[in-house]
């Protein structure tokens, strides 16, 4: 049995089932977390959410029952192999101590969701944009506050370990706990809906493709209160993504989408991934568009409401998202990539929204968490008060042009990157090392950084139209051969 926890990444849990993720590591996995949920009182040890608790380790991490209702949500997606590494996860938490909340089959984001209205923790069993071999577990603590490495997930990661080599997984459980299983489908659905004036939309003609994921389950679910001409694309769940994948940052799976929108002379295209937490948007024209304009679209309607509001955005999105929050007078942040960086930095800086070049939008009033139907509900406000089309609403932010995120696998991501930037400075460039290597050179700039959860070197190039992007692509390739 290998009992290596590779599975870990920068902000989740992922890997093929079951050569890298079993049952038997599911279990230890949610007797870990719950340990540390009841060792810190369900907030976990993060100093910008709470009074940071005593330093964890494996030997001294305790069961201390504390003022919140040691409970924990559990949900999963379509995947075929979520029901059986859900319940055993369970079964973990429950040895440990801690009672189980189980909602079934849900979103990503309408679990966030139930852990910021029940004050929770939770674990939501999902690989998002992943094949179907995969499956992962996403963590949060009480109120949808992030866990990543440096918030408790490598600590989960050795107690489990830990567990494995020892079978020290707590037995059976214990005779106080308790397993719930309730629907929380019309409480998220209103949540939702809050987001937006419901009296205000008109009936725009509106085509989904949630590609057999959970898209399926609660986009319908949302939409039947809101007076729009909808068409659903592949709305049947099946984990086995029978259709195309269900990762809507490629372009290619995009298709469908486009193709639908067209036959039917809609008003926009909405592409969502696996778990449902991030969306792209495709307009009236079937063009594709970034979540960087997408961002700062949203931004623009956040700030309406929310004059003069920090609003947070990653470092690979288009210029034209600061640019567009200066002029509105929001005050622009950057961050890092990853939602447990931005959840961080909404905290500190009380950010209204945040938004990331690869589909996931972030709310403060929705427990600073991601979703992607959130985002989609803005969008459509925005369209039913305008007699503008799509396309004409985005035009103002599709000023710069973009490669997208291009992929290469290379042995040492980290060593290409840090190559890389000792190549420039030598030269006398102006290295930018927040996250990854930014450089910018005014009429274009670029990103190159590795993937935090994949063996994978991401670069992304944007252009003021000076130069062809291809041109400034081959640039930095150029660079990336030089040093490897």
């Amino acid at each position: 049995m290998d009992d290596q926890l590779d599975i870990f990444k920068a902000y989740d849990v992922r890997g093929l089932v079951p050569d890298e993720l079993d049952e038997r590591k599911a279990r230890a996995i949610g007797w870990s977390f719950a340990r540390l949920c009841m060792s810190t009182g369900g907030v976990g040890p993060d100093a910008a959410f709470t009074t940071p608790a005593q330093p964890l380790s494996p030997a001294d991490a305790v069961m201390e029952d504390s003022q919140f209702s040691r409970s924990l949500v559990v949900a999963r997606d379509m995947r075929q192999s979520g029901d059986g590494l859900a319940s055993q996860f369970t079964a973990g938490a429950m040895a440990a101590g801690m009672n189980v909340v189980d909602i079934g089959m849900a979103s990503t984001d309408m679990l966030y969701f139930v852990s910021g209205h029940l004050d929770m923790p939770a674990a939501m069993f999902t690989a998002s944009h992943n094949p179907a071999a995969y499956n992962g577990i996403k963590l949060c603590y009480r109120g949808a506050r992030p866990v990543g490495q440096e918030t408790g997930l490598a600590l989960v990661k050795e107690m489990a370990q830990e567990a494995l080599a020892h079978g020290s997984d707590g037995g059976e459980g214990t005779a106080d706990t308790h397993l719930e299983r309730i629907d929380m489908m019309a409480e998220y659905v209103d949540h939702v809906l809050s987001f937006v004036d419901v009296g205000t939309l008109r009936e725009l003609v509106v085509v989904v493709d949630v590609a057999n994921g959970m898209g399926g389950m609660v986009v319908p679910e949302v939409f039947s209160k809101l007076p729009l001409k909808l068409h659903m694309l592949y709305p049947e769940l099946d984990g086995s993504f029978p259709n195309h994948p269900a990762d809507p940052i490629q372009e290619e799976n995009l298709a469908d989408l486009k193709r639908a929108v067209l036959d039917m002379n809609a008003d926009i295209g909405l592409a969502f991934d696996g778990d449902a937490d991030r969306v792209f948007l495709v307009d009236e024209k079937a063009q594709p568009v970034s979540g960087s304009v997408t961002t700062a679209l949203v931004a623009t309607r956040m700030l309406s409401k929310f004059p003069g509001s920090t609003i947070l955005y990653n470092i690979i999105c288009s210029k034209a998202v600061p640019e567009t929050i200066t002029a509105m007078g929001g005050m622009p942040v950057r961050t890092r990539v990853g939602h447990s960086f931005i959840k961080k930095v909404m905290a500190e800086t009380g950010a209204v929204f945040g938004g990331e070049h690869s589909g996931h939008y972030y709310f403060r009033d929705n427990y600073r968490a991601d979703s992607g139907l959130i985002a989609a509900l803005v969008i459509l406000e925005l369209m039913s008060a305008s007699s503008s089309s799509l396309s004409e609403l985005l035009e103002p932010f599709r000023r710069y042009k973009s490669s997208g995120e291009i992929n290469t696998k290379v042995d040492n991501p980290a060593g290409v990157v840090a190559a890389v930037a000792a190549r420039l400075s030598d030269s006398g460039v102006q290295c930018d090392l927040t996250d990854g290597l930014t450089v910018d050179y005014g009429g274009w700039w670029f990103n190159l950084r590795p993937s935090n959860t994949e063996p994978l070197l991401r670069l992304n190039v944007e252009t003021s139209g000076e130069l062809e992007i291809d041109t400034c692509v081959d640039t930095v390739k150029h660079l990336i051969e030089e040093v490897s």
